[in-house]
């Protein structure tokens, strides 16, 4: 019985730091999966839901990894090249500030109507970008101008279209060339700016940094008459479409983007 009981505690024992290695193994791969999630300043993971943003409805536009959901504004497939992926961040490289000269627009395959989209973008110094919404539908390799609602995005200091338009209505966060963002604060070129749009039939919304700067009716006769005085007078039915592309400009100028994150209505 002696003999036994201790092949028995034996094995007992191999068994148990069998399972303490496995056990170790493990843990080791977890935490390295951690590591490898890109995260921002404050250690909060990068393009992730949070269970209570699930459960609002809210579904990531982009990734953070793939280009799943999103095409060249001109292409059927995404452009190879002008754009970076990496980190978690979504990158439009520079050339020289020459409107896409590289990788040209990109935009939803998706088109939205009704939704409330969040994202936070960095600006590089002197640089100009922008974000679209109610493109007007394209097929792939479709030509013509991509024309949307712009919520403007631009380092207002440097860049000279800030000075043009009317009333400071092309500087950053503005609805481009229509209304001007009023009251907002925008951080330092190279820190991260949090944007939001929210659209719900007709009321439109811009904010920045968590403060409301624009807002409209894009259906009211008030709006129809900023268009008639705006660069976009010639085309019909400019921001009155049911539903369109959004778009991330190539203005050849650098700007990144991340946590880009939608909900419809």
């Amino acid at each position: 019985m002696t003999l036994r009981t201790r092949s028995e505690r034996f094995l007992e024992l191999r068994i148990s730091v069998i399972v303490l290695v496995i056990f170790s193994f493990l843990l080791m791969g977890n935490i390295i999966f951690a590591e490898d999630v890109p995260k921002d300043a404050e250690g909060m993971p990068l393009n992730k839901l949070t269970e209570a943003e699930k459960n609002a409805g809210w579904k990531l536009l982009w990734d953070g990894k793939t280009t799943k959901g999103w095409r060249g504004a001109r292409l059927d497939h995404f452009p190879e090249k002008g754009w970076e992926i990496k980190d978690g961040v979504l990158t439009v490289l520079g050339s020289d500030g020459k409107e896409s000269a590289r990788g040209g627009d990109i935009i939803t395959e998706k088109l939205y109507s009704n939704f409330e989209l969040s994202l936070e973008f960095k600006l590089t110094p002197g640089a100009n970008s922008g974000i679209k919404y109610f493109v007007f539908p394209r097929e792939p390799n479709s030509k013509g101008p991509v024309i949307g609602l712009e919520y403007q995005i631009l380092d207002d200091d440097r860049h000279p279209d800030a000075k043009k338009g009317v009333e400071g209505n092309r500087t950053v966060a503005s609805l481009y060339d229509l209304i001007p963002a009023e009251g907002k604060e925008v951080k330092p070129i190279g820190e991260w700016n949090h944007a939001r749009i929210v659209v719900k039939g007709g009321h439109v919304e811009h904010w920045l940094n968590g403060k409301k700067v624009v807002e409209y009716d894009r259906f009211s006769q008030a709006f129809r008459a900023l268009i008639k005085k705006s660069k976009y007078q010639n085309y019909k039915d400019f921001g009155q479409i049911p539903a369109g592309h959004i778009l991330l400009q190539d203005h050849g100028d650098r700007v990144s983007f991340r946590n880009i994150k939608i909900r419809e209505f």
